[in-house]
């Protein structure tokens, strides 16, 4: 398990709170590959319910995804702008409000390399001083290892959850190296737990 193993925050050290870290596509929202259309954003089942019970506990929540798409021109920027406006007016409309979405648009086969695209640290970095969150009792959730592979050098933990395409791999180096949940509702859960 990556990071120190607490409950729901209690407190902020220093002001700060902890985040959860949410991917985009396969985590809150069905993955549509290279999502254009925001008529076609689908919640994941039980994704508003855990993402409100975890703002009621005091954590941030943060989504951040990589849109490779942007580089290769499968979509536009405002295509994605229209589908984030579209997630945020969905989530928010469930009582689960998004406090932020970071985004990185490049493809290091196309843009080159970059620290912004995950597992790189510099979107959660820039979140936590953005908006003063405490990365240490963070959590990363994702349905990739690449979503959550970078807690370990946050301090936070990591939490895979599973989707339809989610290699085998992925989920056994996250089964030693961090935690499985079988949905968002249980990695909520798991962290709440006192």
């Amino acid at each position: 398990m990556s990071g120190p193993d607490v409950g729901p925050p209690s407190a902020t050290v220093a002001g700060r709170r902890p985040a959860v870290f949410l991917d985009r596509d396969g985590t809150i929202i069905r993955d549509e590959h290279y999502l254009a259309d925001p008529d076609r954003v689908t919640p994941i089942v039980g994704a508003s319910d855990a993402i409100a019970r975890l703002r009621a506990a005091g954590y941030a929540i943060v989504v951040v995804t990589n849109q490779s798409g942007l580089a290769r021109e499968l979509i536009t920027p405002s295509q994605y702008n229209a589908v984030r406006v579209r997630i945020d007016a969905l989530f928010g409309a469930a009582g689960a409000p998004l406090d932020a979405t970071y985004m990185c648009p490049h493809h290091p086969s196309v843009s080159g390399p970059c620290d912004c695209r995950k597992p790189g640290l510099e979107l959660y970095t820039r979140a936590a001083r953005e908006l003063g969150l405490d990365l240490p009792r963070s959590v990363l959730i994702g349905d990739r290892w690449r979503d959550i592979a970078a807690a370990p050098s946050l301090g936070a933990r990591g939490i895979l959850v599973p989707s339809a395409v989610t290699p085998a791999e992925d989920v056994e180096q996250s089964a030693r190296e961090a935690r499985v949940a079988p949905t968002l509702a249980a990695a909520a859960s798991w962290i709440l737990a006192p």
